[in-house]
């Protein structure tokens, strides 16, 4: 058991976070306020020289492909495809303006988002199947990605999102460098499922301003049934998540209430409490803080082979959804969305 691995053990224990340690938990103020005009996204203050030095580092990574803790190894530069189905070469479904997002994301203009096609975790309940399982979409260079975030900007997006990013970071980050060039000022949403490398995360430090990941599961048992066998899941989502939030710390939006930086994080609650939502909401108040942006989503539906198992053959019911929300705020976490 590796040290991450025994963090994670003590601080959930046999699934719970004691009332006492959660009165211990810093009571953070609400997330400030920032003109946009104040605001330079973080790559524009990298440099050019730091953000092509971590194109080559990423870049490096497709010949052993270690971009998700699954670490296949897989030599995607050489064309082989790793558990992702996907070679170094990216697959766009989608890019448009997106006015289903959290609200902080959307404003008048939509969220500016890119859906890249497959995904390194492989849910049987996947609601995108189409786009993560059977991956459809086409293959587009990193210029063309670049072309991507340039229009949604140039149409009023305030922000580009890209979706299930995780296998294809080296292209982003490409396409972030080649953008910046031409002008691109938007943040960057980094819209992950949380199934993340440290290693990696900390490579996109100082190119990514908003981090909006999943935490689907508190129990690696149930990862691995409905993740394709990624039990470490919880442990490998709690650290990354950890240091998402100490490179951007808590939600910050400007005057119109649209995130510029921090932390979002999505989760989403399964019949019978398979996703674990007490122990993930007294997770946040303990590890992060009780202001961390933090919404509790109720849309499960049984899609992709979900009707398979039976546990999850079923929405989730406003009961279910309720309870999730009384949990989070019996922790004391504050910024919530989703809340009904």
């Amino acid at each position: 058991m590796n040290d991450t691995r025994r963090e994670f053990a003590v601080r959930f224990g046999s699934g719970f976070v004691s009332l006492s340690t959660l009165r211990a938990c810093r009571q953070d103020s609400p997330p400030a306020n920032m003109a946009r005009k104040e605001f330079e996204p973080a790559y524009r203050k990298l440099g050019r020289e730091e953000l092509e030095r971590r194109v080559r580092a990423f870049k490096e990574i497709y010949k052993s492909c270690r971009l998700c803790p699954r670490a296949c190894g897989a030599n995607r530069a050489g064309w082989a495809t790793g558990v992702c189905r996907s070679t170094s070469r990216a697959k766009v479904y989608s890019a448009h303006p997106h006015f289903g997002e959290e609200r902080p994301l959307v404003g008048r203009g939509g969220s500016g988002t890119i859906f890249f096609s497959n995904c390194n975790l492989q849910c049987v309940f996947c609601q995108n199947w189409e786009i993560n399982h059977r991956g459809d979409g086409t293959y587009v260079s990193d210029e063309r990605i670049a072309a991507m975030m340039l229009e949604l900007e140039r149409r009023g997006c305030r922000n580009i999102n890209v979706v299930t990013p995780t296998h294809v970071a080296p292209n982003i980050v490409a396409a972030v460098a080649i953008a910046a060039r031409q002008g691109l000022r938007a943040p960057i949403v980094y819209n992950c499922g949380g199934y993340e490398s440290l290693e990696v995360v900390k490579l996109l430090e100082g190119i990514v301003d908003i981090y909006l990941p999943d935490f689907k599961y508190a129990d690696g048992d149930m990862a691995a049934k409905y993740s394709a066998g990624a039990r470490d899941y919880p442990e490998a989502a709690a650290a990354a998540i950890k240091e998402m939030h100490r490179q951007v710390g808590e939600l910050v939006v400007d005057e119109d209430g649209v995130a510029l930086r921090g932390l979002m994080i999505r989760h989403l609650v399964m019949p019978g409490n398979i996703a674990g939502s007490d122990r993930f909401v007294r997770w946040v108040a303990a590890e992060l803080t009780t202001s961390t942006y933090v919404n509790i989503m109720g849309q499960y539906r049984p899609e992709y082979k979900a009707s398979q198992f039976p546990d999850i053959a079923r929405r989730v019911t406003g009961d279910e959804h309720r309870q999730a929300i009384r949990w989070a705020r019996e922790a004391g976490l504050t910024r919530l969305d989703g809340a009904i």
